[in-house]
């Protein structure tokens, strides 16, 4: 048993080496068990290189597909700038959308591949949610005020266990997703703080979501057939929960058509 233990200690710290046993019942149980360790240690290995592979893909992809983008952007406001005629600056206007669109989908895919490969850690600590929320609000005040809504995030002195970057981002999504589906009304962050949880409410008097779609919307790439019109890939509320499933939280939607969506994120303390 203590050799066993030490077995199992070694390929715990990475140094697993096998070693000679003899003919006895118990040997043979070693030597099996020291083969399955070392097997292990092989296909550890072998992740860890296909990780980094992965790594350097994602980074070749998130460098390479940068520049064009951004010349597409360039040259469709420039295009609009000129002379051109009603219809010519429509389709202008088309590409420019499309390109955002574009843009946005890399981004968006290149920092949810580094979260489900590893690739990038997340860093919890102790974080003051006020700051993250002020921070949420600068950002989207403006978009708010141009959809006419009134963003509002309420006081709080909570603090939750978190990466503030990272939670910072899954709150983001949250808060655009409120502004696009919400014609009229507001959006309103709000916390409570629980024994070993705090929870942000993100609350919206938007359009709402059908009972029959709440499980399915945080699936990859899930869109409604009701937000058709609407801009969108499908994947901003996918990417928050995979934040907060590394940040150890979890997301819930209570939502009622007509009457808007509350997203509440779980942080725990």
């Amino acid at each position: 048993m203590e050799k066993l233990d030490a077995m199992i200690t070694d390929a715990v710290n990475g140094e697993f080496r096998e070693s000679t046993f003899d003919e006895s019942m118990l040997s043979a149980l070693e030597a099996r068990f020291a083969h399955y360790l070392s097997v292990s240690a092989v296909s550890t290995h072998h992740i860890t290189e296909e990780k980094n592979r992965i790594k350097e893909l994602i980074g070749d992809i998130s460098h390479q597909t940068k520049t064009p983008v951004a010349n597409l952007l360039l040259y469709t406001e420039l295009l609009q700038e000129e002379g051109l005629s009603a219809e010519a600056k429509e389709y202008a206007a088309a590409i420019h959308a499309q390109t955002e669109k574009l843009r946005f989908l890399i981004d968006a895919l290149v920092k949810l591949s580094r979260l489900e490969n590893g690739i990038i850690a997340l860093h919890p600590e102790h974080s003051p949610l006020f700051l993250i929320l002020k921070q949420v609000e600068r950002q989207f005040a403006p978009k708010a005020e141009e959809a006419g809504l009134v963003l509002t995030v309420n006081p709080t002195n909570a603090a939750a266990y978190c990466d503030p970057k990272w939670t910072a981002e899954a709150l983001c999504n949250l808060v655009d997703n409120a502004i696009k589906y919400t014609q009229s009304g507001s959006v309103t962050i709000s916390v409570t703080p629980y024994e070993m949880f705090v929870r942000v409410d993100v609350t919206d008097t938007g359009m709402g979501i059908p009972e029959e779609e709440q499980a399915q919307i945080f699936s990859r790439f899930y869109r409604s057939d009701g937000n058709a019109r609407q801009e969108g890939v499908g994947i901003g509320l996918y990417l928050v929960r995979e934040i907060l499933r590394n940040e150890g939280g979890y997301i819930k939607v209570k939502s009622e058509v007509g009457k808007g969506s509350v997203f509440s994120v779980f942080l725990p303390v």
